[in-house]
């Protein structure tokens, strides 16, 4: 048992300009060194392209892209009986966010572009269409825990 008090979840506000709790969930986790005005400027720089590029409300198409990339289910190393399987579990709500929005940000910063806010744009808008770099990786994860359903009963 810890000796200390239970931390207190002070919450997050949210984005001043969409007023959206995920948009500053998603500028959070996209800092580099701490540079949150940075990585605030490029957020608002790429749902900006976003807007001119698609039809619809920038924070709609955001909020689809993240939905698309979340994942259900993950595989987990459990080691039974000196072997090592692959167990598929399912994720909670949270963590699930949080891969979908790391998955975007690291599918970005791999493309070759013009600037983060133009990478980040066309990823959004791949995820979106349910193409992309990151969508491709939730179809893997999918896949590889699809693969091994035999093992679930080793879940616990």
């Amino acid at each position: 048992m810890g000796r200390k008090k239970k931390t207190v979840d002070r919450g997050i506000l949210p984005d001043p300009k969409y007023n959206s709790i995920v948009v500053s969930k998603f500028v959070n986790r996209m800092r580099w060194q701490g540079k949150r005005s940075v990585s605030l400027r490029i957020v608002h720089e790429a749902l900006g392209v976003l807007q001119s590029k698609v039809d619809k409300e920038p924070l709609e198409v955001f909020l689809k892209a993240i939905d698309n990339v979340k994942p259900a289910v993950e595989v987990k190393s459990r080691r039974v009986g000196g072997a090592t399987y692959q167990v598929p579990v399912e994720i909670r709500e949270t963590r699930r966010e949080a891969l979908g929005m790391r998955w975007l940000i690291n599918a970005a910063r791999a493309r070759n572009g013009h600037g983060m806010g133009d990478c980040l744009a066309s990823e959004l808008l791949d995820a979106y269409n349910s193409t992309g770099t990151a969508f491709k990786k939730k179809e893997d994860t999918h896949k590889m825990a699809e693969a091994n359903k035999a093992f679930a009963h080793y879940r616990w």
